[in-house]
């Protein structure tokens, strides 16, 4: 059996191939992390922008139809659920990686970078002015937004039923006046007079309305609520 004899030059020149693609692959590797971190970067600087813009660049046949809603469909969600629908700058919770993901896959499909971001959220999720489930949306044009990503847990089955009697004031009447009654109705009998009368119960129920009518009228005014249509796109706590 012949042994061939190791060429020491050889060697050096093999060697040295193998690191220079080792040093390639890695150069390759942080290059691109520095793109990702880049376009993370800048994603996250348009998620904190103020600035607004109308529409975005997108190639519409690339659009999912079910993501794409206008302005009108949001306006009856936020009122419906009480909800806010303010431009991304104003929110103060975290946004997901999942999010993140999205518009980086959106923004290389769509060849765009992607801007004017608008989230629909509880007010209680923003970072409001003075005066439980976000969606993060993109404007498409014409008062149509796509919506990139949903997170967080859904909003509570009776919310609702809970934000109806801030719709209006008709609504809110319709409440306190019911609920004027039922308490009316616990009150028990003789406990003002030992003749019991409808005139007695009625008297009864314009106090309880006018007890409860000033404890809403004070809590709005103490506390600046406004009905749902009044704030739904307002940036003010106290709007």
């Amino acid at each position: 059996m012949v042994f061939r004899s190791t060429g020491i030059e050889q060697k050096l020149h093999q060697t040295r191939g193998r690191q220079a693609n080792e040093a390639q692959i890695l150069a390759e590797v942080e290059r691109l992390l520095k793109q990702e971190s880049l376009k993370e970067g800048n994603i996250s600087k348009q998620l904190a922008s103020k600035t607004t813009i109308d529409r975005n660049d997108f190639v519409f046949d690339l659009l999912e139809t079910d993501h794409i809603f206008h302005l009108d469909q949001i306006k009856k969600i936020c009122i419906d659920y009480r909800l806010r629908f303010l431009d991304s700058s104003f929110f103060k919770g975290e946004i997901p990686e999942a999010a993140i993901s999205k518009i980086k896959e959106l923004e290389v499909a769509h060849d765009t970078e992607i801007k004017g971001y608008k989230i629909m959220a509880p007010s209680k999720l923003f970072k409001l002015e003075d005066r439980d489930d976000p969606l993060l949306f993109a404007p498409i044009g014409n008062d149509y937004f796509y919506l990139i990503h949903k997170w967080g847990n859904d909003l509570h089955p009776f919310r609702k039923l809970m934000a109806w009697p801030f719709k209006n004031i008709v609504n809110l009447t319709f409440v306190v006046f019911v609920l004027s009654y039922l308490v009316t109705l616990m009150v028990p009998n003789g406990l003002f007079s030992k003749n019991n009368s409808a005139a007695e119960f009625w008297i009864i129920f314009f106090f309880m309305f006018k007890c409860m009518a000033s404890v809403v009228i004070f809590y709005g005014f103490a506390l600046g609520k406004n009905f749902n249509p009044a704030i739904w796109n307002s940036k003010y706590f106290n709007a």
